[in-house]
């Protein structure tokens, strides 16, 4: 497998990771989420990410998750893999055992233990050293979720530091003017240029980021055949058509991204689309209502009637 570098663009969807009704790693359906995924035109995956549950799986199943779906993808499209840990070592050891397996890359977060600038630019240090000069690596900047603040110069800094870092997953909120003063400081040459994708759930900013110029989204949606095209319309200079599609499912998207029950939302949708077996979470966990079920059959019946009215 190709590593990650620079140039990195497009899709690079975020999965979940499926588990039966009692809660084991459901590997059938781990090979039907990817084949999913390929078949609507990702340019990427990235796994063992927050949405993908991965503080609730065992390192050997964190191996076996990651092992079946580079399998699966056999090489058609780059992997990145979750690596943020709690300390170094397993940081060091998942790292080392995923891309043994052909892996393109992995992406680190802070620990939400850092506080201060000078705190944040040195864990990332430590994490150069552990992941050493010849390994790409994307730094997640995901504060609604680590509750660490990276502000645009920090962010420049740990750019400067690390020079394996090659992608940046912007994923703050309100976000646009950062990714911008990003992409200023790389034309006045403070800072190298890095592929940035944004996170921000299920694409919700995709459009704006992409003319503020982002490279594509790293993000999960069940439909991920909208961010596709949104980036394809977008590239091809067509920029009505790419907010037309967005718009067509930007209702279910939002309903997606509850803080509460998003994940949750996702995996009934996939079960829908017969992407994977079973909507379980691992414990804790969200579970839907009756109601929550209806509105998502509500939004999913208007998406449809959008998307033949634009077809």
């Amino acid at each position: 497998m190709k590593k990650l570098d620079t140039a990195a663009a497009g899709v690079y969807l975020i999965t979940v990771t499926p588990f039966t009704d009692d809660g084991a790693l459901d590997l059938a359906s781990t090979e039907r989420m990817v084949d999913f995924c390929l078949e609507r035109g990702v340019t990427g995956l990235t796994v063992l990410g927050i949405m993908g549950e991965a503080s609730k799986l065992t390192a050997e199943e964190s191996r076996l998750f990651v092992k079946q779906v580079l399998a699966r993808v056999a090489g058609r499209v780059p992997v990145v893999v979750g690596a943020s840990a709690p300390g170094f070592a397993p940081m060091r050891e998942l790292t080392e055992s995923v891309m043994s397996m052909g892996a393109a890359g992995v992406m680190v977060a802070p620990p939400a233990t850092l506080r201060t600038d000078d705190q944040i630019v040195a864990y990332f240090d430590m994490v150069n050293e552990t992941l050493g000069p010849d390994l790409p690596w994307v730094l997640q900047d995901h504060p609604l979720a680590t509750g660490v603040q990276m502000s645009t110069p920090v962010i420049l800094r740990i750019l400067n530091h690390s020079p394996s870092c090659v992608m940046l997953k912007h994923e703050d909120c309100p976000g646009l003017a950062k990714l911008s003063a990003i992409r200023s400081a790389e034309l006045r040459g403070e800072v190298k240029r890095v592929s940035i994708l944004t996170g921000n759930g299920g694409g919700l900013f995709l459009p704006e980021e992409l003319s503020r110029g982002a490279d594509g989204a790293m993000t999960g949606f069940a439909y991920p055949e909208m961010m596709v095209e949104v980036c394809r319309a977008h590239a091809a200079g067509n920029i009505e058509k790419a907010h037309d599609i967005f718009d067509a499912y930007l209702p279910l998207a939002r309903y997606e991204q509850q803080a509460s029950i998003g994940l949750a939302v996702r995996k009934h949708l996939l079960v829908q689309r017969g992407v994977i077996a079973s909507a379980a979470i691992r414990k804790p966990g969200p579970q839907l209502s009756a109601a929550d079920i209806a509105d998502i059959a509500l939004l999913t019946a208007r998406q449809n009637r959008r998307l033949a009215q634009i077809a």
